[in-house]
């Protein structure tokens, strides 16, 4: 949550997948010159051939509000119409809790609330659609079926309030990761969206709590996700977390320069520890261009600064749709998806490397994380 603030693609077993395999073959033997325009055909196929994972997503917060999130909507990012018309695989659903949650006392049960609108009012409402995921594996099985895995994370570590407890009963509910601060820093963890605000008591980092937290979260199989954390934060959580980590919903701090995004060297260090940077699609993390708008070529950018630094299996996709102001150009909601996958082929990524950076590196590194539970 960042904002100031055609049918089934179905499963692809039998022939069908053997055809569209051999589709893969042939545009990996023609593959598409830098600065070519890809086909309709080829980009579909490409898109088909690939398991589309997006890492956060706020449809929730609208969903809490009262609105259905099947029918195509006039407004928002997200639905179940769109959803299709983008071939989007796999969902992670933000439980967002606002930090005005935690002077009432009241962040623990919001986050209920938020993780119950996904369960309820989405998966319980489109059975036949959604199916919630609770592993790597789930959502493999979920693409078999031509269905759309449904996952959860929790944003904003201030919703457990302080209770290890509450931390495993979210996990038992299927919250399968929790970003560990929101723009708020909170009693364990200090947050990239106040560090410079002098009224804010501050830890250099995480607390001792909050390093018995990324314990606790490693011990369930529960991944720890630092978008949103100071920079202190980050290395601290790098440094004591015994599996991958990752951000969810950030981007590269070197081509737009704002606190949220990473640097070179977190990126770097990211990746030598198995981790991800999954870009965020919200225009002002994107670029800080006063004209033109951010555009889709934009997201390629830093997806491309991210291969250069540490190579293709480091970036993913966390599009923030939903919780962010501003989209960009070509890629204004999640039927927009294909776009992408044509620009991807246009700079020269093979299909191979866009089924990776789409949802093959995160699928990795969740089995990581799984294989590590109980520990």
């Amino acid at each position: 949550m960042d904002a100031n603030k055609p049918p089934s693609r179905g499963g692809y077993n039998g022939p069908h997948m053997l055809l569209v395999r051999l589709g893969i073959g042939l545009v990996l033997l023609g593959a598409v010159a830098p600065g070519q325009k890809p086909g309709d055909e080829e980009v579909r196929r490409v898109h088909r051939a690939a398991i589309l994972i997006d890492a956060h997503n706020d449809a929730p917060l609208r969903v809490i509000r009262g609105v259905d999130i099947g029918p195509r909507a006039k407004d928002g990012h997200t639905d179940l119409v769109r959803l299709r018309e983008g071939g989007v695989d796999a969902v992670f659903f933000a439980a967002y809790v606002s930090p005005t949650y935690v002077p009432r006392r009241q962040a623990a049960r919001q986050a209920l609330e938020m993780i119950d609108a996904v369960r309820t009012s989405m998966v319980g409402r489109y059975p036949g659609d959604f199916t919630l995921a609770l592993t790597a594996s789930d959502i493999e099985s979920a693409h078999r079926e031509g269905k759309i895995a449904v996952l959860i994370g929790v944003e904003g570590g201030h919703a457990i309030e302080n209770s290890h407890r509450v931390l495993r009963s979210f996990h038992a509910l299927g919250a399968r990761y929790m970003t560990l601060t929101h723009a708020n820093t909170n009693d364990w963890a200090d947050s990239s969206g106040d560090v410079d605000n002098p009224k804010v008591p501050h830890h250099n980092g995480l607390t001792d709590f909050g390093r018995q937290v990324i314990a606790e979260m490693n011990r369930l199989g529960m991944m720890v996700d630092i978008s949103h954390v100071s920079d202190k934060t980050f290395w601290d959580v790098l440094e004591v977390s015994r599996t991958p980590i990752f951000a969810s919903h950030s981007s590269c701090r070197a081509l737009c320069n704002d606190p949220r995004n990473l640097t070179d060297e977190m990126i770097r260090a990211l990746a030598a520890k198995g981790g991800l940077v999954q870009i965020n699609f919200r225009a002002a993390f994107l670029t800080q261009r006063a004209a033109p708008p951010a555009g889709v070529e934009d997201v390629v950018a830093h997806i491309d600064h991210v291969v250069k630094l540490t190579g293709i299996g480091a970036v993913g996709i966390g599009s923030d749709y939903d919780g962010i102001d501003y989209a960009p150009v070509g890629l204004e909601d999640v039927s927009k998806f294909p776009n992408l996958t044509r620009a991807l082929l246009a700079k020269g990524y093979s299909p191979e490397d866009i089924a990776r950076i789409y949802g093959g590196n995160l699928l990795r590194l969740m089995r990581a994380v799984e294989a590590a539970a109980g520990r």
